[in-house]
């Protein structure tokens, strides 16, 4: 039998659309997809199949810290939406052209909006507003006509941040989530409900030690929500003054909640439907009402935090480690249809699929990660590219991911490391990382190393780290600290923790006070590929370049135009070919 060739490198490039943002209305699925050219919402139904919504000229992106999400709400036949330029709120109606039903800041971008929620009964909108005043940024809550006939109104403020605004099915209560710094959404929030016309708002749960998220009403008016109380983030319901736990165990029915608009589980009369995570993989969890819990049997392993329903049917995003996001209906039967896909194709390539291992760390903790092995046929055991994925409270999915699938066809086996901190796992493991970023993560790559060199699965003196984003940090700590790795990759560095908060945006401008303990020594005891955007707001390219400048043993690869993420296929490209020149000249210089 012929032998498969490996994905080449602009296949990988191409690979650059996403799906976002679910939501359903009168049968209608809509969602955000992704270009490299910016966001487009899309909307597929059965009797017109898939069609843009907005005319020419319009992209939906929220930029409330930065992060965004939450970007529009459907009101059938009406859609309200942030536009991408100006990040005013437009309403739409099929036949006319939007309008804007915000008023015109003193800036383009001062005021910016995110988790639009309409009011059920009348025409307005409950929404997070981020007011940009000098070097002052300010969080709310607002309402507003959704005809743009007044300008919002505060309901909410005082708090540092707010998310996931849910109004009751009769729209006289209003619940929602707000935080405080130091902590993130997912360190400790706290839920709160009040009358929307007024009146004091009354504490439902959380706290400085507990994360909740996601409030929803179901058709009675009882209010759900997730909270981490337990340890995992399990769904709970407030009936009568008490808090009833509805679905629990060692699971996950949230995500970190980096953007605004997640939505992991759906409420109706006779079920709860939920996507719950456990390490790597995701499954689609169903509750009956008379508490009964099934597995719906699915050929996906990996979804996205977005949940929508069209009568009895569940609609998400869903991966597996041999098929690319594709938004997915999906019967009580577990019977699924594509409504969107990528467009791009692996057959006939050679495909790794990912084995998940466990080892335990040097300090006694159990650690968790994916392994690759090479698709080609190379001298045993192979070389090993550790990856550290960004974040750091994120993990490495079960899905097909074409990065590593583009190492293993070159003879790379790739371990995907879930380090202390990653999601996945329950709150006391994701804590595991708090003011040990650069030690506890090191060590975990070093130790996931090590365990798969000692079960004869890699070459000890062939193993390279890489990182992105805040990986990167961890690359460029376990390159100044440890010899295990015969060299580094850095995608889009985080360079300093404390020059990261000063230049992050107000919602992750003190996450490095909960996390880091030190900052990396420049003097690398290996080679060192730094790749970063010329545009990058994150890490500004003269700290990327400093740090270069300061060490002999690493080269800098900067892409013009390029942000903190690579989306355009030519970067892709020359980047895979940039990492590929570095691996091969490390390993073969230390064989």
């Amino acid at each position: 039998m012929a032998r498969l060739s490996p994905l080449p490198a602009d296949l990988v490039g191409r690979a650059t659309v996403t799906f976002d943002a679910l939501q359903s209305a009168g049968g209608t699925i809509y969602w955000i997809e992704g270009r490299p050219e910016g966001d487009v919402l899309r909307a597929w139904s059965s009797d017109e199949g898939r069609s843009d919504v907005l005319p020419q000229g319009f992209q939906v992106a929220s930029y409330v810290h930065e992060y965004g999400g939450g970007a529009y709400v459907v009101g059938e036949p009406d859609v309200w939406f942030c536009n991408a330029s100006d990040q005013r709120i437009y309403r739409y109606r099929p036949g006319s052209p939007p309008y804007p039903v915000t008023p015109v800041p003193e800036r383009p971008g001062a005021h910016r909006y995110a988790d639009l929620r309409r009011v059920p009964g009348d025409g307005r909108l409950v929404c997070v507003r981020e007011r940009h005043e000098g070097s002052a940024v300010h969080n709310e809550l607002v309402m507003l006509p959704g005809d743009g006939s007044a300008e919002p109104e505060v309901i909410a403020a005082g708090d540092d941040f707010y998310m996931s605004p849910a109004l009751s099915p009769d729209g006289k209560q209003l619940a929602w989530v707000s935080w405080n710094a130091p902590l993130m959404p997912w360190d400790g929030s706290r839920l709160w409900l009040a009358d929307l016309e007024g009146g004091e708002r009354r504490l439902i749960a959380g706290g400085d030690d507990e994360s909740v998220c996601q409030p929803q009403w179901d058709a009675k008016g009882i209010l759900h929500f997730v909270s981490d109380r337990s340890g995992w983030w399990n769904l709970y319901a407030r009936d009568s003054g008490r808090t009833i736990p509805v679905l629990t165990g060692k699971f996950e029915l949230a995500a970190a909640p980096w953007e605004f608009g997640y939505r992991t589980y759906a409420l109706s009369d006779d079920r709860i439907i939920t996507i719950a995570q456990r390490g790597s993989e995701h499954l689609l969890l169903t509750r009956t009402g008379n508490g009964d819990i099934h597995h719906v049997e699915l050929p996906y392993t990996s979804m996205k935090p977005y949940l929508a329903t069209v009568g009895a049917d569940v609609v998400v995003i869903a991966s597996s480690p041999t098929r690319l996001p594709e938004v997915v209906k999906v019967t009580p039967g577990g019977a699924a249809q594509e409504l969107a896909s990528t467009g791009l194709t692996i057959n006939g390539y050679a495909i790794a699929h990912p084995q998940r291992f466990s080892f335990t760390t040097r300090d006694g903790t159990e650690a968790h990660g994916l392994f690759y092995l090479p698709t080609t046929k190379v001298a045993e055991p192979p070389p090993l590219i550790v990856r550290v994925h960004p974040g750091p409270t994120a993990n490495w999915p079960m899905r097909l991911d074409l990065h590593a699938q583009y190492l293993t066809g070159r003879g790379f086996a790739v371990a995907d490391v879930d380090h202390r901190g990653s999601t996945g796992y329950g709150r006391v493991y994701r804590n595991g990382l708090r003011h040990r970023w650069g030690e506890a993560d090191v060590a975990d790559c070093v130790d996931a190393a090590l365990y798969l060199i000692s079960a004869g699965r890699a070459d000890g003196h062939r193993v390279v780290i890489w990182g992105a984003s805040a990986g990167g940090f961890t690359v460029l700590s376990a390159l100044s600290s440890t010899n295990v790795f015969a060299g580094g990759i850095a995608r889009s560095a985080v360079v300093d923790p404390e020059e990261w908060g000063r230049s992050a945006p107000k919602f992750q401008a003190h996450h490095p006070t909960l996390l880091t303990s030190r900052s990396p020594e420049p003097a690398f005891l290996s080679p060192l590929l730094l790749i970063h955007g010329d545009a990058d707001p994150v890490t500004p390219l003269e700290a990327v370049r400093a740090l270069a400048q300061q060490s002999a043993r690493s080269r800098l690869v900067v892409i013009p135009g390029a942000g903190h993420t690579f989306r355009r296929p030519g970067d892709v490209t020359t980047i895979l070919k940039a990492e590929l020149e570095h691996l091969r000249a490390v390993l073969e210089a230390d064989a």
